[in-house]
């Protein structure tokens, strides 16, 4: 079996899932007629605390035609520096929306409101209209940003009639390590963008909650995006068990992130960042002098562990439904014996 720490996107469905899946009633959603997409969207309403919801293929789908359905072309979005939406969605916002985005700084995910709010545009005919803002929570810096940042970010697009979307591919992750209710951080979204097929473990599929009336452009929108899907209710079966049953038990990824943290501190010159260990994500450096990322990388593959390479100057690793205590274990030893064998 492998051990794969890449990412939570590689988590496999549970048998649950596949049997739900296999036996799930169908119909065709454009139609809007999928007795099961039509429960998950309603489960997803609930749980979130939202009007309505719209079953996309993708997180990035989701947070693209949340840009779109706010947003007219050659608006101008706020994001932060960081987040996902502007680092790792291929510029889709340009494409997609014909919308310019603005980065505004963040520290490790959350915002300097008072700095974002001397980048709201005025009234002027040399400037683009100031069309969404946009957080992410939980941040893929691996960290949890509070609730009292969202709040006031929220608050600020209000006061401007800003529209605020929130990308919360791992809402739940974020809820958990702040210890509260999921839909107390929906609440400061007008839109939010949550993945299934994270750590959830669902094959494929996100969820965009908002009002009424934004999930009716929305949804018109997944079309022309070509993500009007048909008998999708085979995978919102997976979608209806990843909100409940594994939403329920990411505590344990968390808790197996931080077993992972201090078992990597017994490696010679690996310094983990451990103020962003909020989820299931730990970030570290090793010394190239200890052991080359190519050589990291291999060593591992051959004992059947899968991990990334280094980003920014950092390694990730993800805990996830298919990681244990056990195999964080065999993964030290390797790495301990991998080091050895170089000196």
């Amino acid at each position: 079996m492998w051990i794969d720490l890449r990412s939570d996107t590689v988590t496999h469905p549970t048998e649950a899932m596949r049997e739900a899946m296999a036996r799930a009633e169908v119909g065709d959603d454009v139609y809007g007629d999928d007795p099961t997409v039509n429960r998950l969207e309603a489960l997803a309403s609930e749980i979130l605390g939202k009007e309505a919801a719209l079953f996309v293929p993708s997180g990035t789908f989701g947070n693209q035609v949340a840009i779109m359905s706010h947003t007219q072309r050659g608006d101008e979005i706020l994001l932060g520096e960081e987040c996902h939406i502007l680092m790792h969605e291929v510029g889709g916002a340009a494409v997609l929306s014909g919308v310019q985005t603005r980065s505004f700084p963040t520290h490790l995910g959350h915002v300097d409101v008072e700095k974002l709010e001397k980048m709201i545009r005025d009234v002027d005919i040399h400037f683009p209209n100031t069309g969404l803002i946009c957080m992410e929570n939980a941040h893929s810096s691996g960290t949890a940003v509070s609730m009292e940042n969202m709040k006031a970010v929220y608050q600020l697009g209000k006061s401007r009639n800003i529209p605020v979307h929130l990308d919360g591919a791992r809402l739940f992750n974020a809820a958990v390590a702040l210890g509260v209710d999921v839909k107390e951080l929906a609440a400061y979204g007008d839109s939010v963008n949550v993945c299934l097929s994270k750590g959830l473990c669902a094959p494929v599929g996100s969820i965009v909650v908002g009002s009424s009336v934004f999930i009716n452009k929305a949804r018109k929108n997944r079309k022309l995006m070509g993500g009007g899907l048909r008998q999708a209710g085979i995978l919102a079966a997976a979608g209806m068990i990843a909100l409940t049953d594994m939403a329920a038990r990411l505590d344990q990824d968390h808790k197996n992130a931080r077993y992972l943290a201090h078992r990597l501190e017994e490696i010679e010159s690996c310094h983990v960042l451990k103020d962003r260990l909020d989820i299931n994500m730990v970030f570290f450096t090793l010394d190239e002098s200890v052991i080359g990322e190519s050589a990291l990388i291999e060593g591992l593959m051959n004992e059947k562990i899968k991990i990334n390479g280094i980003e920014d100057g950092e390694y990730r690793f993800v805990t996830n439904y298919g990681v244990s205590t056990e195999d964080i274990d065999k993964i030290i030893d390797v790495m301990k014996n991998m080091v050895q064998s170089k000196k």
